[in-house]
């Protein structure tokens, strides 16, 4: 028996907002046809999987009802340690289903899966095992906001979270800085979004005046904010962004 696909299934950018987009506005026509088709799931948090699931099933019917639809999740240490290095995770368990022949998903909470996301670790894994990978057309934060910022889109590179500590994190931006500077290379990241406020404080303390700082929330959705301006600037104005929505942080030359 030839072994099923794994489709990279991207989910609206929504997750955690006030409102929500239409969904035949954020996906296209492809890639919720094959939502609909799919029945076997590897997901974050199967509660979301399954509220994206019903939002497909009001736009085409699914393969399979709600209940029916065999939803596996990713450990929880994968979730807060990530699952990119070769050895952090075995997921070759989870793709059962497309050993056996089925088509499978993979689904994060928001945008594509296994970009700033976890996931990373079954896409390895089907390599591992013959399945062919398949990713779906949709909404990625981190290149929406890229796009819209003006800063270099040639040269850019993802870090993921900033530390915690206000000392290291501040060690983090002058390093973030002087890397965009010298090579002009655009440096994003993302925090958790009921630490916006802190991060904000950093950039605008720690960077120096002419280094340019994009914010990015909202994406896809009517109260979208994309904005750019140079740390001196952003003094001059209110917080760009909310302390709980997500926002997508960048700093170029």
């Amino acid at each position: 028996m030839a072994a099923g696909r794994l489709y990279l299934v991207p989910t609206p950018l929504d997750f955690g907002c006030d409102t929500q987009a239409p969904l035949a506005q954020v996906l296209p026509a492809g890639t919720i046809a094959v939502a609909a088709r799919v029945t076997h799931w590897i997901c974050e948090n199967a509660k979301s999987a399954r509220a994206f699931l019903k939002r497909v099933g009001e736009v085409q019917p699914l393969a399979a009802p709600l209940q029916q639809q065999d939803i596996l999740e990713l450990p929880r240490e994968v979730h807060k340690k990530g699952d990119h290095a070769p050895a952090s995770f075995d997921a070759r368990p989870l793709l059962q289903a497309a050993v056996a022949g089925h088509e499978l998903g993979l689904l994060s909470e928001a945008g594509m899966p296994a970009v700033a996301d976890p996931g990373s670790s079954v896409v390895r894994a089907a390599h591992e095992l013959g399945i062919e990978v398949v990713p779906l057309v949709g909404p990625v934060s981190l290149l929406l906001a890229l796009a819209a910022s003006g800063l270099n889109g040639q040269n850019f590179a993802f870090v993921g979270y900033l530390p915690q500590d206000a000392g290291q994190r501040a060690q983090r931006l002058r390093e973030l800085e002087a890397l965009a500077q010298r090579t002009g290379q655009t440096q994003m990241f993302i925090e958790t979004p009921y630490r916006n406020a802190a991060l904000w404080e950093a950039l605008l303390n720690g960077l120096k005046p002419a280094t340019r700082v994009a914010v990015a929330s909202g994406l896809t959705l009517p109260t979208a904010r994309c904005h750019t301006a140079s740390a001196s600037a952003w003094k001059q104005r209110p917080a760009p962004v909310r302390n709980d929505v997500p926002a997508v942080f960048a700093l170029g030359a």
